[in-house]
């Protein structure tokens, strides 16, 4: 059987499942000036990020990649660039490498223009000219091969890794079948369950590259003098019947599915056109994982939740799959999938995963999600390793 989408072919070849005119700070300091540009022009979006300055210069190469693979996003139509004028991200080439991708890119800089009025008043008819300029752009039918699907999982409880994961799981798997591409991450749901992920490896040196994010992840907390076990599972997580780390990550794993790892992306990186199953090194943390998987080119996100966590992401639909039936019943207007028919008995994990599957394609073809509808995505932040200064 066929699985089509309707999407858009961009220039370089990817497909988006959405239509936005990404409005991208530089730096932290011009955010101000970017939501105003967004507030006032409809088919906007921003990432409004708190990066970009007195930050060590791995950090500041680090935001400047993201930044850019977030603007090379196949659901970011065009781009606005909007500069200080002394950050030290390089926004010049920020707007010189989203704009190789065949997009229309423009920029402004609020010192060069003399203040936040004249960039706003700029960064208004600039963002006015890009939205009416994508407008026009249509659909197109593609296969199901041209996903990228990235998942996640949070606020988690027992009922996520008997449930919620468990339906992403068989996604992952399916779309994997299918020639597509699935990313997932948080390298600190893991811990305990790594030498499992590392046996799925398509190659020793990949099974080793899972071995050491894992092991530079707790490096970095032990550097503070701390335990990852001291943040691990959180307060909501202990709440909802987790007892350790390692349960968690055992649970959280089973989101991948059980097909063959094929590598390890950084942070920053973008998935291209490789395909099959993918980590990417980040933490769990909602705003930082979002941003990394919009950043690796993910049109979509399965996100899987037993307590409940409704938040979405600028450019890229998160559909939430609920495992727990009493959060579902409580939070049904920010739930999109009821994965606790599994725990009632009412409905298998298969049957669950075809009903997620077709709410996958109906989003990648433009059904909003709950967390669109209601706003609420605008959960973004840039995952750094070193400190402000």
């Amino acid at each position: 059987m066929a699985y089509e989408f309707w999407g858009y072919v961009r220039p370089d070849g990817q497909v988006g499942c959405r239509n936005h005119v990404a409005v991208i700070p530089s730096v932290t300091c011009a955010g101000d000036v970017a939501s105003a540009i967004t507030r006032q022009v409809a088919g906007t979006v921003g990432y409004f990020h708190h990066q970009g300055c007195c930050q060590l210069p791995p950090d500041l190469d680090r935001v400047t990649e993201t930044l850019i693979s977030l603007g090379k996003s196949p659901n970011v139509a065009a781009a606005l660039v909007v500069s200080l004028g002394c950050e030290g991200t390089d926004s010049q080439r920020l707007e010189e490498e989203i704009r190789k991708t065949g997009k229309s890119v423009r920029s402004i800089h609020i010192q060069e223009l003399g203040g936040v009025s004249a960039a706003i008043k700029a960064g208004i008819d600039a963002a006015q000219e890009l939205v009416i300029e994508v407008s026009g752009l249509r659909r197109q039918l593609v296969d199901a091969s041209r996903v990228v699907m990235s998942i996640k999982c949070g606020a988690s409880d027992a009922t996520s890794g008997m449930a919620s994961n468990c339906v992403i799981g068989y996604v992952a798997d399916k779309l994997t079948d299918l020639g597509a591409a699935v990313v997932f991450g948080e390298t600190t749901e893991f811990l305990g369950g790594e030498h499992l992920l590392a046996r799925r490896a398509a190659t020793p040196q990949t099974g080793e590259r899972i071995l050491e994010i894992v092991e530079r992840m707790e490096a970095r907390a032990r550097s503070l003098g701390c335990d990852m076990r001291k943040g691990q599972p959180t307060p909501g997580n202990i709440a909802g019947g987790l007892s350790s780390i390692e349960e968690k990550s055992l649970g959280a794993i089973v989101k991948s599915g059980s097909r063959t790892i094929q590598g390890v992306l950084e942070y920053p990186e973008a998935i291209g056109d490789r395909k099959g199953l993918w980590i990417k090194d980040t933490p769990g943390r909602e705003p930082e994982i979002l941003t990394g998987m919009a950043a690796a080119g993910a049109q979509v996100m399965m996100f899987s939740t037993g307590r409940g966590a409704p938040q979405g992401f600028p450019t890229m639909p998160v559909l939430k799959i609920c495992g727990n039936p009493h959060t579902y019943a409580r939070m049904s207007h920010d739930m999109d999938i009821n994965a606790g028919l599994v725990i009632t008995g009412e409905k298998s994990i298969e049957e669950v995963g075809e009903e997620s599957f077709a709410a996958l394609l109906d989003t990648l073809s433009g059904r909003q999600t709950k967390n669109e509808t209601l706003g609420y995505h605008s959960s973004i932040d840039i995952y750094t390793l070193g400190p402000v200064i």
